[in-house]
Order: C-alpha cells, then structure tokens, then sequence
C-alpha cells in the first residue's frame, strides 16, 4: 500500500533533521513543500534529488486530488513544510484527512518541533499544556483565544511574528495581570536562540526597548489556582449563565459577567460556563 509520509523538518538548524526523515525523502516518489525553494536547500544539504512540488494553503484543495492519484498509482508520497511539523500552523491537514479516508496509510516522522523545543526551555511545566498557534490578528477571536489563555489552568503556548510581540504582550498583561510569568523563545535552535524569562511586565519592558526578531514562541504560565470563596453559590452561577447563554452571549464574556456580577474568580465563572456550552 502507497503511504503519505507526513515529515517533520529542522526548525533552524539544519543538523536536526532525523536519519529516517532523510531516508524517507530519498525513497517517496514526489516531495510536497509549503516552499519549493526553501525545501530544495534541505534536500541539496542532505543530497536528496527527489522532485519537488508545491503544496501551501492556496492550493491544498486542487494538489489533494493529484496526490490522490499518485497514492493510487503506487507512488508514494512525502509532505514537509517549510519548518518544524505539517500540519501545526501549517498546511496539510485537508491532505491528511483526504489521504487516510482514501484508504491510504498516513505514516508521521516526528523531529523538531518549535512548541516542544520552547517548552523544554521555558522552565515551566509541560505535564499539561495547550498550544494557540498565531492567535487572530483582532476582533472577538483575538479576544476569546487571549481570555482562553488567561484562564487556561495548564501552560499555554503561542506563535507570534516579530513585529507584533510587544502589543501581544501588553494585552496578555491586561489579562493576565502583570506578575504572571512568560518565556519568550526566539529563534529557536538557530546561531542568535534567544531566551527571555520573567513576569509579562518584565518581558515586555525588555521587548519594548529592544525589539525582535526572528520567530517567537511564547510560553505562558497557567493561571494561579485561587482557592473558591466558602460563599460562592454555583447555583446562581449556573443559572446566571445558563440566561446569557441562551440570550446568545459568548461563552467568554458571559464568564466575564458571571464573574463580574457574582463576585466570584474568574477560573471559576469560566469552568461554569464552559460546562453548561459543551453540555
């Protein structure tokens, strides 16, 4: 059976690549990169001469029936983008999903990843952790995903481009409250990697007199555990929420509200909520 290898590639450093990822590049048929042009110094380093073809968020939908074709002929097939895992933050998930209920085998080659990596160097805890991706760019989205992060009880991690660090940090101060600890990951395994821990006041005084560059991953500290006050009334809570809820209230600023009218943590106001919406 013809298989999709789903393949993991360095992040920066170009020695991270794995053997079998190597191997598996000179043995498929055809190469699948986000990038042709940043693939092809990859595969020249590793002396691969595999043909390349494109395969990015543009035209996902129209290379999915070709590489469905090539499956079917036998040839087998490799999807790289252009750092790190396809798939997170990337393309490829439609191609995925296509292939495996194709009938064809979908095999993962894991290898550097930019969530891992900067979680391995935060310091902090990775027993649970969720990961964000780039969060949207403004509106009601920007919002929920940031109160998510706020109220998250694990650790949280994001991606966020250079150039708008600084405003993510000032408004995940405002969330977050100033003391809340945060590690910046800059250019993760590259020649200028770059650490910066502290509080979300300290890391961005930091950034806002030198500003970055190069990628950035941000690890967030889970929101302190508060102890629930002996008077909360979960009842009232629900049923405040159960109201706004039904009034067509986001789950978000209704938790905002419940904790506003109520008196009561935010965690707590948020993990009521949140049980009646996915009730």
């Amino acid at each position: 059976m013809s298989s999709l290898y789903v393949v993991s590639t360095p992040i920066g450093n170009l020695s991270d690549v794995t053997l079998r990822a190597r191997e598996v590049l000179a043995d498929v048929g055809v190469v699948l990169a986000e990038d042709t042009r940043r693939s092809r110094i990859l595969l020249e380093h590793l002396s691969v001469a595999t043909p390349l073809r494109s395969l990015h968020k543009h035209n996902e939908a129209e290379r999915t029936g070709e590489v469905l074709g090539l499956l079917d002929s036998g040839t087998d097939v490799a999807l790289v983008s252009d750092a790190g895992s396809p798939v997170v933050s990337d393309p490829g998930a439609r191609l995925v999903k296509a292939v495996a209920e194709g009938g064809h085998r979908v095999v993962p080659v894991p290898g550097a990843s930019a969530v891992l990596a900067a979680l391995m160097g935060s310091g902090m805890s990775g027993d649970r952790f969720c990961f964000f991706g780039f969060p949207p760019r403004k509106g009601r989205e920007r919002t929920e995903v940031l109160e998510r992060v706020a109220a998250a009880e694990e650790t949280t991690i994001l991606f966020e481009s250079p150039e708008r660090l600084v405003v993510l940090l000032e408004e995940l101060e405002g969330l977050c409250g100033p003391d809340r600890r945060v590690v910046s990951a800059r250019e993760l395994t590259k020649l200028h990697e770059e650490f910066e821990r502290g509080t979300m006041a300290e890391v961005l005084g930091y950034y806002r007199e030198h500003p970055p560059r190069g990628e950035v991953t941000l690890v967030v500290a889970a929101a302190p555990v508060r102890e629930e006050p002996d008077e909360v009334d979960e009842g009232a809570a629900r049923a405040l929420a159960r109201v706004l809820l039904d009034e067509g209230v986001k789950p978000s600023r209704a938790s905002r509200e419940v904790a506003r009218r109520l008196g009561i943590p935010r965690n707590t106001a948020y993990r009521i909520v949140h049980s009646l919406d996915e009730a």
